[in-house]
């Protein structure tokens, strides 16, 4: 397991500064939110990239993957009835694919709740999965994993469980469409806790990526959550991959909550053996 820090916590800082801090708390790699880039991170010029891989090198980081992948640029959904919106969003979602591979990251997680609001609607539905279908190829191509978040009410209304979320990648049957374990999602959206949802979907090999955050929004081990038997169950199930901190709701601050985040999930993993 590597540990990974969403960057969007500490977006505060310029990105080389926000490299140096997560080196400097023992992160391995940093989760990108594109949107934290650019307005359009889509556009980014070719420079703007080499100078992101520098910083992330001279840091001794890597790059572990790309999400909220449709706040930037505005005005995107995979579920609208506008083909022209569609057909932009699903190019953007190209874009980021090879944004990712630019980069260096091993995958992709698609969350963007507001992008993909289906309103009970069954055709925006089959309209969002059509989008994920339509860019499988792309992700294969590039070696990259995407992976369908599975989110809570109310911020998502469409793929609400890792069993929903599995079941439109095995429809889509690509190798590079998978799903991935979010645990504040999961805590609020699930009838499993998730260590037991680790335990169930780790051995399918269909569940690729993990975030840890607490219910209440805040970092791990800033709630009531239990995240020793969530660490246990990676560990059980032989998982490799990242680990990423994703808190919303950062305390005391975005630097003091990746400091807490990687210190309290560290003294667990140390307490585990």
């Amino acid at each position: 397991m590597r540990l990974s820090l969403c960057n969007e916590v500490i977006r505060e800082f310029d990105f080389a500064r926000q490299c140096a801090h997560a080196a400097a708390l023992g992160y391995a790699g940093l989760e990108i939110a594109p949107f934290t880039l650019a307005e359009d991170p889509t556009r980014l010029a070719a420079a703007r990239v080499v100078e992101i891989r520098r910083a992330l090198a001279d840091s001794g980081l890597a790059c572990s993957g790309l999400h909220w992948l449709l706040v930037a640029p505005p005005g995107l959904s995979i579920t609208t009835a506008d083909g022209t919106v569609r057909a932009r969003t699903i190019e953007v979602m190209r874009r980021m694919i090879g944004l990712c591979a630019e980069l260096g990251g091993a995958y992709l997680v698609h969350g963007s709740p507001a992008q993909r609001r289906i309103d009970g609607d069954a055709a925006a539905a089959a309209r969002g999965e059509a989008a994920w279908a339509a860019i499988a190829g792309d992700a294969a191509k590039a070696k990259i994993v995407y992976c369908l978040e599975a989110l809570a009410p109310p911020d998502a209304d469409f793929v609400n469980t890792i069993a929903q979320a599995a079941a439109i990648v095995r429809r889509i049957a690509s190798p590079a469409l998978r799903t991935m374990l979010d645990t504040s999602a999961a805590g609020n959206a699930e009838a499993e806790a998730p260590a037991a949802l680790l335990d169930r979907w780790l051995p399918t090999g269909l569940l690729a990526h993990v975030q840890l955050n607490d219910r209440n929004r805040r970092g791990p081990g800033q709630g009531s959550d239990r995240f020793a038997p969530v660490l246990a169950a990676l560990r059980r199930g032989g998982y490799a991959g990242w680990v990423a901190m994703e808190p919303f709701d950062y305390v005391p601050d975005g630097p003091g909550s990746a400091a807490h985040c990687i210190g309290y999930v560290r003294g667990l993993l140390e307490a585990l053996g």
